[in-house]
């Protein structure tokens, strides 16, 4: 499976982006997470979402500003992220695991995309 990721780029702090990422074969059977990491720090989660949509999860950090969504029949996810802070700044990567659950741990995603960064300007 391969990920593509897209949507990061440069945002004033209070802005707003949505990153997609895109998988290369259907995935409805698929749990997708989104990650991220700023220079110096270790991954960190960010959201996921169970094979159908109906579960979610976030981390504390973007709860209330951040939302995980998923089109299947466009074997995309998506992370809409509102009121963005310069804390946010990251490069952003999206997972899949080969399992209906979701997890809130890197280690259990099977496949990674490439990541697309975010610059959040104060």
């Amino acid at each position: 499976v391969q990920l593509q990721a897209s949507g990061g780029g440069l945002v004033q702090a209070g802005g707003s982006l949505r990153l997609s990422c895109q998988a290369s074969r259907t995935f409805s059977s698929y749990a997708m997470g989104w990650f991220r990491q700023a220079p110096g720090k270790e991954r960190e989660f960010v959201a996921a979402i169970n094979w159908s949509g109906g579960i979610t999860n976030y981390a504390d950090s973007v709860k209330g500003r951040f939302t995980i969504s998923r089109l299947n029949a466009k074997n995309t996810v998506y992370l809409q992220m509102n009121s963005l802070k310069p804390e946010d700044m990251a490069v952003y990567y999206c997972a899949t695991r080969l399992r209906l659950d979701l997890s809130t741990w890197a280690e259990g995603y099977d496949y990674w995309g490439q990541g697309t960064q975010v610059t959040v300007s104060s």
